[in-house]
């Protein structure tokens, strides 16, 4: 009785581990068209709104959905927190303090790092072309987050499945 418990909690645990594979897979993409979607915020308050780099980053995080509104809020905090240190450095330490929580992976976050070393020390005009040259990278990284999900995801899934049956048969 006791392996039989033991075999249903390690297919369900093994089972888990899949889906939760699958669900980085699903969200990575989501993730980068929210940061985009973000960031195109950010560019319309520079562009046409004239509006200060703390309170635009605050504004775009109002307007965009979890983990990357939280980042957001995160870069507008260290620039209060710091009036006097650089963008760059408040941006770079809310990027690497946020990024655990989510889904996307180096790539992306070497973007918005290159983003975060040009925006605030140059004019309007500079700003909006680095935010679509960011935004640019940003569409060629969620196709390959696209591609990835439909190669990766069912295999993950099924992958779970499978190594935790492989185990309660060596168990057993």
């Amino acid at each position: 009785m006791i392996k039989i418990i033991g075999a249903l909690l390690v297919l369900f645990a093994g089972t888990m581990i899949g889906f939760y594979q699958a669900g980085q897979f699903a969200a990575r993409p989501r993730q980068i068209r929210q940061l985009a979607h973000g960031l195109q915020r950010l560019e319309t308050e520079i562009s046409y709104g004239f509006t200060p780099l703390p309170e635009a980053l605050v504004r775009s995080a109002g307007a965009s959905a979890e983990p990357i509104a939280g980042l957001l809020h995160r870069a507008a905090g260290q620039l209060g927190e710091r009036p006097d240190d650089p963008f760059r450095e408040s941006w770079e330490l809310a990027v690497t303090e946020h990024w655990p929580y989510t889904a996307m992976r180096d790539n992306e976050r070497n973007i918005l790092i290159r983003l975060g070393s040009v925006l605030g020390i140059s004019d309007r005009e500079d700003q909006i072309k680095h935010l679509r040259l960011a935004l640019l990278q940003l569409k060629s990284e969620e196709d390959a987050a696209r591609e990835d999900q439909a190669k990766y995801e069912k295999m993950s899934k099924s992958l779970g499945l499978l190594s935790a049956a492989l185990i309660v048969i060596l168990m057993m």
